[in-house]
């Protein structure tokens, strides 16, 4: 490609808004621009690097046995009423109606949609197992789309989903599914990790995160510093915690005002934080469900969210908290023995029940509880982990130190089971010719959060430094001016490269050498080819590594060589 024909209007600044690196390098570097909140237009050099993710996944998919289709984006209200997700998907759904009332959404996902068209094409288990992925654009209407391409409201993903008809048959695509993303992810450059998550509203028993390391992550992994265990901590259940054991002492009503924090409490008492209790309320599903933890811990809303039962988990209202007794900033389980339980729901971390003479809430302003302790004063209550876990504790399996990492999450991979074949009737018959649900698996590649990731992972102050598998180009030669001898020697190497099958791009503008060395830094390409002084009077050329930044001089007819060696290094 001639860099005089490419549309990549790259910018000097960055613009207002941008905070993460791969978003700003992105507008900077010409491969995207925002249309509106959460949507981006793909630029041609943007759309390249997503189009060589898109064709390593193809390859890969089609290696581990998957067949590639097309659904449609809009989807009818019907299928996902039939699997009870319409009403209680959330927000997050676009939601839209045709001319004649007819109601419609714009696809967050596939599950509906792919169960109910092979429920009335496969009929038999002969026809068994099948594995089918698409490439497309997928619709959620964050409340805060933020991060350009890391969280919006249109991204592109790949979505594959197994039909089996028994549990070993989903087992086996899972690891095919799970495997074949770690091939991906290894051939996108990425330093990643595959970890144990929570399956939320997809649903299904088994599932693992494919989280690629960097301190922008929204999401934090716990790993063990011994063992293989990793995990999105959300999904690890630390072990209680042992408390040095003292006399139980008379709980007493102490004044304090202005105190509703954790922080206020030690500030006011020069009371560790350990010594306290601490009270969050949720609305889930309308049961008001109050959580205790230990002052220095914090509670897994997710943990909470499985214990109940519900789908949708958010944040009490004030409303709701003094309808049932509890004062915001003065909560505790204190006084709330009488209450409705099935209606108001008390649960304490196995950690906080164990605290000797601690300090709580009194439901009562400007009032605490002191010498509290859960096992004589909390009464009805369902004792549960719900904390999350942090870097004081220890892996869960071996007992080793852990580390916390935070990671984008780039790929998932679910165990389904008959979640969504039960709900919409899809069957097959099995050897005795009798109807079983299919057993499925979903499996889920954010492509453009890929692209995002991999900058994040890989840059510097000066720009991109793309793995070698998805970089736009691969060479970018720059004569350093328009002595048309310069420029008849960068057209012949530029002709050589190409016809090696090596991505090139051309710098031919009329534009100072300083301008294109800076472009080329800011776009990523992983080699950069200098025509200069040197390359008319001895015949030379000079190959910059954009990684290293290592500079190798090389004779020009042995420019594809050299350049196919030290590729071949960076992949």
């Amino acid at each position: 490609m001639l860099a005089s024909k490419m549309y990549c209007p790259t910018l000097r600044e960055i613009p207002a808004g941008a905070e993460v690196v791969s978003h700003q390098y992105m507008l900077k570097a010409g491969m995207i621009r925002k249309n509106s909140s959460g949507v981006y237009t793909l630029l041609p050099m943007g759309w390249r690097v997503v189009k060589k993710i898109e064709a390593i996944i193809r390859e890969e998919m089609e290696n581990a046995g998957a067949q590639e289709l097309m659904m449609p984006i809009v989807q009818p209200a019907e299928i996902w009423r039939e699997s009870g997700r319409w009403d209680v998907y959330g927000e997050e759904m676009f939601k839209l109606k045709d001319r004649h009332g007819n109601e419609y959404c714009l696809a967050p996902t596939h599950e509906e949609l792919i169960t109910t068209l092979v429920r009335n094409e496969l009929r038999s288990y002969k026809q068994l197992p099948v594995n089918l992925y698409q490439i497309q654009n997928k619709y959620r209407d964050e409340i805060r789309p933020r991060f350009g391409l890391m969280r919006g409201r249109e991204f592109i993903m790949e979505d594959g989903y197994s039909f089996d008809a028994d549990e070993e048959g989903l087992k086996k695509n899972y690891e095919l599914m799970y495997n074949a993303y770690v091939r991906v992810f290894d051939r996108c450059g990425l330093d990643y990790r595959p970890v144990q998550a929570d399956s939320g509203q997809i649903g299904g028993s088994r599932t693992h995160e494919f989280m690629a390391l960097a301190a922008s992550g929204e999401a934090d992994v716990v790993h063990c510093t011994k063992c293989d265990f990793a995990a999105n901590v959300e999904k690890v259940e630390p072990h209680a915690l042992e408390i040095a054991d003292e006399e139980m002492a008379e709980m007493a009503l102490i004044e304090t005002r202005d105190c509703k924090t954790i922080e206020d409490l030690h500030k006011l008492m020069n009371m560790p934080a350990e010594k306290t209790l601490k009270s969050v309320a949720f609305n889930v599903d309308g049961k008001l469900v109050l959580c205790v933890v230990r002052g220095d811990h914090e509670v897994n809303d997710v943990a909470v969210q499985k214990f109940v039962g519900g789908m949708n988990i958010e944040a009490a209202d004030e409303e709701l908290l003094r309808a049932n007794g509890l004062v915001p900033g003065y909560m505790s389980p204190i006084g709330s023995e009488k209450r409705d339980k099935e209606k108001f729901i008390i649960i304490v971390d196995k950690t906080a029940m164990q605290v000797k003479n601690g300090v709580t809430g009194a439901n009562k302003d400007g009032y605490h509880y002191k010498n509290v302790n859960p096992v004589r004063d909390f009464k009805n209550v369902r004792i549960e982990t719900i904390r999350l876990i942090n870097a004081d504790d220890v892996c869960p399996v071996c007992g080793a130190p852990i580390k916390i990492v935070q990671g984008i999450e780039v790929g998932q991979v679910f165990e389904l089971g008959t979640k969504y074949s039960k709900a919409l009737g899809a069957t097959f018959l099995d050897k005795n010719g009798k109807a079983q649900p299919f057993v499925m698996g979903c499996y889920g590649i954010g492509v453009t959060r890929t692209m995002a990731a991999a900058i994040e992972q890989s840059h510097d102050e000066n720009g991109i430094i793309w793995p070698v598998s998805i970089a736009p180009y691969e060479v970018d030669i720059v004569p350093i001016n328009e002595d048309a001898a310069m420029m008849a020697i960068a057209g012949e190497i530029y002709a050589r490269l190409r016809g090696a099958n090596i991505d090139t791009m051309l710098d031919d503008r009329k534009e100072r050498a300083g301008v294109k060395f800076n472009d080329a830094d800011l776009i990523g390409y992983p080699l950069r080819i200098t025509i200069g002084k040197k390359t008319l009077q001895e015949g030379t050329i000079e190959i910059k590594v954009r990684k290293t930044g290592q500079v190798v001089t090389v004779l020009k007819e042995e420019t594809v060589s050299q350049c196919q060696a030290l590729l071949s290094k960076l992949r």
